[in-house]
């Protein structure tokens, strides 16, 4: 329910009314905010460029228009984030189910190094604000939230985390975690493209650059999952009745898990340790993921294995919209005025995370995936899902790729990297150095 309250201020000496938006009401504004950045997103052609996503782009206008509320009228608006909360659950219980460690056999050595290197990124990505906040005589939760909260997982993760850093004492926690994000989104896609185009003219010979006629490492086939390469998914034909039974049967999954989760999260509150709320259900998910190919069951009086019973395609569906009603929902809840008084510790820690991505690239990423064509494209990919998400990645690469030649390895493991196992290392990294903080 709407409700408006008057407050005096005595230092603006103004009387500031608060409009409180109910749950329903947030979410009908949160679709509003999705369907306008659809709309958005289709006419600009510079968010098409930087692969902003529809939430954002559109969430973005209401999140200023709350701000001009704040900073002209006197208007405060504040948002129900109940169901935001259950589709965030609801999205990371979905990648919990992408997380398949068979993929890893059969992603070969290239894959392994990439998770690597991914691993290093989250901890650089972390330790550096954290040495800046400390250096500018800040709080260091402001540098967490600008870490790999914001980098390497993207809008998603920092609104997963916000209601913890906010439980950990730092105001205003959603919208710095949201600002960074956006940042890096941009940012990612600005280097990605112009880095991997310096090392293609400085670092490769024209051997190099030549393509070759050997098929597809046997290590990589098999890897083109549905939820791995969407643009390799086959499109199925079936009636509304056959899409609405595999759409509800992946909503059920999703649901299930989500409430096995609680459980999941209530057990893992015991150890004492700080976890995000949605942990337990993305943990467990990936548990499921893992564990049902080794059950069986009778249907038609034949042993069909369970796996089967996991459409995931459809799970990774399901999953995508509760992200965008997250994201729309949480992009409305922006409080901006609140980034103020952070305005110079956080746009020191946002450049540098974007010359140490770089220089990362450049200088470790690069020679560690091989010297060649692939190893540049890959850099690339780096810097879009390192700094922004994987969709950055693959326009970066695509670009490269445009202007030279195709290469099938790097849009084959970095869809895997972004679906299946960044999100699920970056967690577990970033509950290390927030417990690390609380400790110290």
């Amino acid at each position: 329910m709407l409700s408006c309250n008057i407050d005096y201020n005595e230092n603006k000496k103004v009387s500031m009314t608060s409009i409180e938006l109910d749950m329903i009401q947030t979410a009908g504004i949160g679709a509003l905010a999705l369907i306008v950045g659809m709309i958005l997103t289709r006419k600009v052609s510079f968010l098409q460029k930087f692969c902003v996503p529809s939430p954002v782009s559109g969430g973005i206008i209401f999140s200023f228009l709350t701000l001009a509320l704040y900073g002209w009228c006197d208007i405060e608006v504040s948002f129900d984030g109940t169901l935001k909360d259950v589709f965030m659950l609801a999205f990371f219980t979905s990648v919990g189910f992408q997380s398949d460690l068979k993929v890893i056999k059969q992603g070969g050595r290239l894959l392994v190094i990439m998770l690597t290197l991914l691993v290093v990124i989250i901890v650089l990505q972390n330790l550096m604000p954290m040495g800046i906040t400390r250096f500018m005589g800040v709080d260091p939760l402001i540098g967490m939230a600008a870490g790999s909260i914001s980098m390497t997982g993207g809008h998603g993760t920092a609104g997963g985390f916000a209601s913890v850093l906010e439980g950990m004492g730092l105001h205003g926690a959603g919208t710095i975690g949201m600002a960074a994000a956006t940042f890096g989104l941009i940012a990612g896609s600005m280097i990605g493209g112009p880095l991997a185009e310096k090392i293609v003219r400085t670092k490769l010979t024209h051997e190099q650059m030549q393509p070759h006629d050997e098929d597809i490492d046997p290590a990589m086939a098999g890897i083109e999952s549905d939820e791995a390469s969407p643009t390799g998914r086959t499109k199925r034909v079936s009636t509304n009745e056959q899409e609405f039974q595999q759409y509800a049967k992946a909503a059920y999954c999703i649901l299930l898990v989500m409430g096995g989760g609680t459980l999941m999260s209530w057990l893992l509150a015991k150890t004492g340790i700080t976890f995000p709320t949605y942990f337990g259900a993305l943990i467990l998910a990936a548990i499921v993921r893992n564990s049902i190919g080794f059950v069986s069951y009778k249907d038609d009086g034949k042993w069909e294995n369970a796996e089967k019973l996991l459409d995931m395609e459809r799970i990774v569906s399901v999953g995508n919209i509760c992200l965008s009603m997250f994201l729309g929902m949480a992009m409305i809840s922006l409080r901006l005025w609140e980034l103020q008084s952070l305005a110079l510790p956080l746009i020191v820690i946002l450049i540098s995370q974007v010359i140490m991505m770089a220089l990362f690239a450049y200088f470790v990423a690069f020679p560690m995936l091989g010297r060649n064509y692939d190893a540049a494209v890959l850099c690339a990919g780096m810097c879009g899902f390192g700094l922004g998400a994987t969709p950055n990645a693959m326009a970066n690469m695509s670009a490269v790729c445009y202007k030279y030649r195709y290469t099938v390895k790097p849009f084959l493991i970095v869809p895997i990297i972004g679906a299946m196992f960044a999100d699920l290392i970056n967690t577990g990294m970033i509950t290390l150095f927030l417990n690390l903080i609380t400790s110290i």
